[in-house]
């Protein structure tokens, strides 16, 4: 079967069409234009390349967060517009899980980061053996400095990889310890493909969403509801 996948949590974007988890076709760009502008051109350059109808796709996958509040929101709704019509099943898949398969073929620790603002980073943990990846911590908002600590523990353990678009922002935190080292710029960038190989087990597993039920996964409020809520609370002193 094949499945759309889409990625714009960041300043990047990127669309693939996957079948049984081989790649038929993707698209990457970073060039600064909104992904309002961008996406849909991608899908529609995807679905060309690889043959492929949208009444051929099974399934849609969507990095649903965390990540940028606005490009989250263009790439759920643009799944929600696609999955609709043909009611064609979702996966929301985490940001920051879809920047591991890349490094299937390595032992090591993936340390994934993206820029929260404010030297802080969304972040989670996974080790990598054997093409075996294991989750060790959910999806968060943390302090680099944080973060960084808490890295020290692996000093004896694999090797840790920092990955990301929150890459060179945290790597400055840890860049004295030997056994870290930032991912190669070509490994470096959240990609629809990571978003499909990680659906895979979603639409195998039937935990898929509606286009109604998808939804994005914040991990803390917009900035301007947080300035908002701060107003409203200084109000009551």
């Amino acid at each position: 079967m094949k499945y759309l996948c889409l990625e714009c949590s960041a300043g990047p974007a990127s669309a693939a069409v996957l079948e049984d988890g081989k790649v038929l076709s993707s698209t990457f760009c970073n060039i600064k234009l909104t992904h309002s502008q961008t996406l849909m051109p991608m899908v529609e350059s995807v679905l060309r390349q690889s043959l492929t109808d949208l009444s051929e796709i099974a399934g849609i996958a969507v990095s649903a967060g965390p990540g940028s509040f606005t490009g989250i929101r263009i790439g759920i709704s643009a799944v929600k517009g696609l999955a609709a019509a043909g009611n064609i099943p979702c996966a929301a898949v985490s940001t920051l899980s879809a920047m591991v398969p890349c490094f299937s073929s390595q032992n090591c620790i993936v340390c994934c980061v993206m820029d929260a603002r404010c030297n802080q980073v969304y972040n989670a943990l996974f080790r990598v053996e054997n093409g075996v990846i294991t989750r060790l911590c959910d999806d968060r908002a943390l302090m680099c400095n944080e973060l960084a600590e808490e890295i020290k523990q692996f000093e004896n353990d694999l090797p840790v990889i920092i990955t990301g678009d929150g890459t060179n922002l945290f790597y400055n935190f840890v860049k004295t310890l030997s056994f870290v080292r930032p991912a190669d710029e070509c490994h470096r960038w959240q990609n629809a493909v990571g978003v499909g190989l990680c659906a895979q087990q979603i639409f195998n597993e039937n935990q898929t969403l509606s286009a109604a039920e998808l939804l994005p996964i914040y991990l803390r409020l917009p900035q301007a509801e947080r300035e908002l809520k701060k107003r409203q609370e200084e109000r009551k002193l």
